[in-house]
């Protein structure tokens, strides 16, 4: 059996020194359960939180209730305070955070497969806006993958110690 794809960037995050939490709507903790997957996970990731309800990602993540009210919760912004609650709330150096519309159809005026993405950790926040075509799935998938993209570059930004 082939090595989990995602062994690298578990152990580029242990030869860090860094920790993980993730914090997820769209994808409905799938982004932790794949990291838990990868043998030695137990090492770097702290927790992860899915914060499907606005009022969870107010209360539990601390996500503005203005910007919440104002535009919804699928923003950018979001997004990045997501990460930030995660990070806080878990004690982890890094935090992953998805929101968006997986549909069918549309929701709090977006369009389905739109989605945002954020990486919070060393030198800030990361974020990533997408809109995919394509079933539930799809679209949930893509937000995961994206996710753990920023989280690539946020390593390749991060020297070893």
């Amino acid at each position: 059996m082939d090595a989990d794809p995602l062994a690298p960037l578990v152990g580029g995050l242990r030869a860090r020194g860094l920790t993980l939490a993730t914090a997820e709507s769209l994808t409905a903790g799938a982004i932790a359960a794949r990291l838990g997957a990868v043998p030695g996970v137990s090492a770097v990731l702290r927790g992860g939180i899915v914060a499907y309800a606005t009022d969870v990602k107010a209360e539990v993540l601390g996500v503005g209730a203005e910007l919440l009210r104002a535009g919804g919760p699928v923003q950018a912004e979001v997004a990045a305070q997501m990460a930030t609650g995660a990070a806080r709330v878990l004690r982890a150096d890094v935090a992953l955070a998805t929101t968006g519309v997986a549909g069918p159809g549309p929701a709090d005026g977006h369009p389905e497969g739109t989605f945002h993405v954020a990486c919070a950790g060393p030198g800030g926040v990361r974020t990533r806006s997408w809109r995919v075509a394509g079933p539930r799935p799809v679209v949930r998938e893509a937000a995961c993958a994206a996710a753990i993209a920023l989280l690539w570059d946020l390593l390749d930004d991060v020297a070893r110690p």
